[in-house]
């Protein structure tokens, strides 16, 4: 079976074959046939899309994302051959530099314990392939701004001088490939105003009082 094969089987399968999905995507991965690995798992704020790589996670979406043109954009940025895995722990003991399937255990549950108000930040590795340009320099200062802080467009663009580059940073944010790992819901327009979110503007009020709670 080639890797296309392989591919075209997992996307055309029913939501009631999701055993055999799994069985095929741990297949692939074994045969080195997986540029990335999708999973959707529920949490507080709605299901999630994960996807991740052997190099780490590299997408998180939002319940209301179109699935379609989140498969798409992985196609087309980091690897045609995209996978899903409809359970936690499948694929395993793929060959590579990372188990893709960890990675992606890691993350569900780092995210679901930050959910929950267990954690403050993540340890998860990342494949920052989709950060690239003066955007991918915004979106890996979102880290700097800690649990319960919030900075605002034009305090990041001052901090990387480019002080003029307010709307940039906020299309950075609004494009930011790894929300919650990379949180863009802590920055807010120099009015105090809450500006964007790609998760929606409830669930950025939602993250910030959990934060500011704790």
């Amino acid at each position: 079976m080639t890797a296309d094969d392989v591919i075209d089987t997992l996307r055309g399968a029913p939501a009631d074959t999701d055993r055999l999905r799994d069985r095929l995507a741990r297949d692939a991965q074994r045969g080195g046939l997986v540029d990335v690995l999708v999973r959707s798992v529920e949490s507080p704020i709605g299901e999630l899309i994960l996807a991740a790589t052997p190099r780490g996670l590299a997408y998180v979406a939002f319940e209301g994302e179109s699935r379609d043109e989140v498969l798409q954009l992985l196609a087309t940025k980091i690897g045609p051959r995209v996978v899903s895995a409809s359970t936690p722990g499948t694929p395993s003991g793929g060959t590579g530099d990372a188990d893709i399937a960890s990675v992606l255990d890691d993350a569900t549950t780092q995210l679901h314990d930050y959910l929950a108000g267990r954690r403050r930040e993540f340890t998860l590795p990342l494949d920052t392939v989709l950060a690239t340009g003066f955007r991918g320099l915004v979106q890996r200062r979102l880290s700097e701004v800690g649990y319960g802080r919030t900075a605002t467009y034009r305090e990041i663009a001052t901090a990387l001088d480019k002080p003029g580059a307010v709307r940039a940073v906020g299309t950075a944010c609004a494009t930011n490939p790894l929300p919650l790992v990379w949180p863009c819901h802590r920055i807010l327009r120099s009015d105090g105003g809450l500006g964007g979110y790609r998760g929606g503007l409830e669930v950025k009020k939602r993250l910030l009082a959990m934060e500011s709670a704790a």
